[in-house]
C-alpha cells in the first residue's frame, strides 16, 4: 500500500494548523472562535476533517487540486454549526459529509 504523496500531506497539515489556530476561511469565519464548539466533543471535529477529506480531489501524481475548495466546504459547515442563520451553498450531498471508517 503507497503512502499519500508530500503534497496531500502538507494540505493535511496546513488544513490542521489552520483549524488549530483559528484562522480557516477567514472571511467566512470573521467573527466566529469555532474553536470551542469544535474541540470540545469529537464529533463536530471529526466532521470537519470527514468534509476536508471527502471534498479534496488529487491528481494520479498525487498533487493536490482543490485544496481552497475542501477548506472552504468544511468551513461553511463550521460556519453553520456557530451560526444557525448562516445557510449552506450549495447544500451539502451526502458524499461530502459522509464519514468513513471501520
Amino acid at each position: 500500500m503507497g503512502h499519500l504523496s508530500v503534497d496531500v500531506r502538507a494540505s493535511l497539515r496546513l488544513f490542521a494548523f489552520y483549524l488549530a489556530n483559528g484562522t480557516i476561511d477567514v472571511d467566512l469565519l470573521d467573527g466566529f472562535d469555532y474553536r470551542p464548539t469544535l474541540f470540545q466533543f469529537g464529533s463536530p471535529l471529526e466532521q470537519v476533517f470527514a468534509i476536508y477529506g471527502n471534498v479534496l480531489q488529487v491528481d494520479t501524481n498525487g498533487e493536490v487540486l482543490n485544496d481552497g475548495d475542501a477548506q472552504y466546504r468544511a468551513a461553511q459547515w463550521i460556519r453553520s454549526c456557530c451560526d444557525p442563520t448562516y445557510e449552506v451553498e450549495p447544500p451539502f450531498q451526502s458524499w461530502e459529509t459522509e464519514l468513513h471508517g471501520p
